[in-house]
């Protein structure tokens, strides 16, 4: 196909002509979409898998919120600098070295730039609403002073790149939830990665730590229940699931393998790990649980050494004449006997009963402490996707990109993700996940709709995502 004409664009867009929203150009084999300069509507534009090697003529469609231009022969992202509106730009696999050209998209929410020869990242200041950024499998050397004022950055993955060292280039990413720093050269855990403290999944796999005392500041980070270091010296050591469970009772997977409730650890260990907040409620809860449990053994040792109390008996004085025979004058000592064996099953069952439901009590209070722990973690269990997973669509990602920065819509419906995968060494956990609609993303309009429910898979072209880290 080679070029392409207005005329050809305006067939593709259907009964729309130029007047279209969204538009599928993908698996064309186009080197030119010049004439795409006359379609001011579009807001969803995809050019994946052609054999373009500039977009300076998609300078006009300044309504754009998403393009994708995976896997192209770009070598620069010229064109794209006056699309403010783009929330999601998707440039995977192509040839790029430097991406100066988005620091001016101040609406981008998500950055996609894995799989080219990109050496150093340009300050995204300005870019005030980016949440995910990925940059595996690029030379990249250091982070620097990029991601200073990302204070929205949820999710990076820089995995498969020639990072050696994180120092504080994440502090300022205190929203940041998940972290893919895998197959680099990292020697060191920096402490300043407490900072980053709402971390649910944090992926170091592949890297070159080997120190013990790194392990220390994992104890900061509250809400981590998915931690990777396989691949690292340290991971060779038998203490280290011993020692990751004491800093961090919280964890769910290790290595890609579910580990054991925090129940085992030593509760210094477990109030040691709660938040500042906390500790004062844990205190209170473990003294109330102490006094009843004293109580109850108080009560339990009285109960044995005196046994149940009899029944009452009933005499009749001498030379009183009644009406009819008392109860104890008709039982003999046997039947008494049986009374008596009765009586105390009773009052046997009624203490059970209540030992039950102050067991039941402790429980509770328990389970309380832990709800409130978790309760941010759950709120979050759909933010926790995979981000370098292959099986996470474009079309998904950018329904969560839409979810987070436009108001809610009664019409809309969000894609489920597979259950259970494990990627790059962590599990992905959807014990708590609500219920989805099954194949369906977020529909704005009805030539949405029509392009959305034909979207392939990973790999199967069309809108799909090459894979996030692959």
């Amino acid at each position: 196909m080679g070029r392409l004409t207005a005329e050809k664009a305006v067939l593709e867009a259907g009964s729309e002509g130029r007047g279209a929203t969204v538009l599928n150009l993908s698996h064309r084999a186009l080197s030119d979409v010049s004439c795409l300069s006359s379609f001011n509507n579009l807001e969803r534009l995809d050019l994946g898998y052609n054999c373009l090697l500039t977009l300076e003529g998609l300078s006009s469609c300044v309504n754009l919120k998403w393009l994708s231009v995976i896997e192209n022969k770009l070598v620069s992202l010229k064109g794209v600098e006056g699309l403010s509106k783009l929330q999601v730009l998707n440039a995977g696999k192509n040839k790029l070295t430097k991406v100066d050209e988005v620091t001016s998209l101040t609406s981008l929410g998500a950055l996609i730039l894995n799989d080219n020869n990109i050496s150093s990242i340009c300050k995204l200041d300005r870019l005030q609403k980016l949440n995910t950024l990925v940059l595996s499998k690029n030379p990249v050397v250091t982070i620097g002073n990029a991601l200073v004022k990302a204070k929205s950055m949820k999710k990076l993955s820089l995995s498969h790149c020639q990072i050696e060292n994180i120092g504080s280039s994440l502090a300022a990413c205190v929203e940041l939830k998940e972290l893919r720093l895998a197959h680099n050269k990292i020697s060191t855990i920096p402490s300043v990665l407490a900072k980053n403290v709402k971390i649910l999944n944090l992926d170091l796999g592949n890297n070159l730590i080997e120190r013990d005392s790194d392990l220390k500041v994992l104890s900061e980070l509250h809400y981590l229940r998915n931690l990777n270091l396989q691949g690292n010296p340290i991971s060779e050591k038998d203490s280290l699931a011993k020692k990751v469970k004491k800093y961090v009772p919280t964890l769910r997977i290790l290595n890609g393998k579910p580990i054991e409730a925090s129940s085992n650890c030593d509760k210094s260990s477990r109030k040691e790990n709660l938040p500042s907040k906390d500790k004062n409620m844990y205190d209170h809860d473990s003294l109330e649980i102490d006094t009843r449990k004293k109580d109850k053994k108080r009560k339990q040792s009285k109960q044995q050494l005196e046994g149940p109390e009899e029944p009452a008996v009933e005499t009749v004085p001498p030379g009183v004449i009644t009406t009819a025979p008392s109860k104890s004058e008709v039982l003999d000592g046997k039947e008494r006997k049986k009374e008596k064996v009765a009586m105390e099953h009773v009052n046997n069952s009624k203490l059970k009963r209540k030992d039950d439901k102050s067991s039941v009590d402790d429980a509770s209070r328990m389970d309380k402490k832990e709800a409130k722990r978790k309760k941010f973690v759950d709120k979050e269990d759909i933010d926790a996707e995979g981000i370098d997973n292959t099986e996470v669509s474009f079309a998904d990602l950018v329904s969560s990109i839409e979810d987070s920065q436009e108001p809610k819509r009664k019409d809309k419906i969000q894609e489920a993700a597979p259950d259970g995968k494990i990627v790059g060494g962590l599990v992905i956990d959807h014990t708590k996940k609500r219920k989805k609609s099954k194949g369906a993303v977020t529909i704005t309009d009805s030539s949405t709709l029509k392009l959305i429910s034909s979207v392939p898979e990973v790999g199967a072209g069309g809108l799909g995502l090459s894979g996030w880290d692959e």
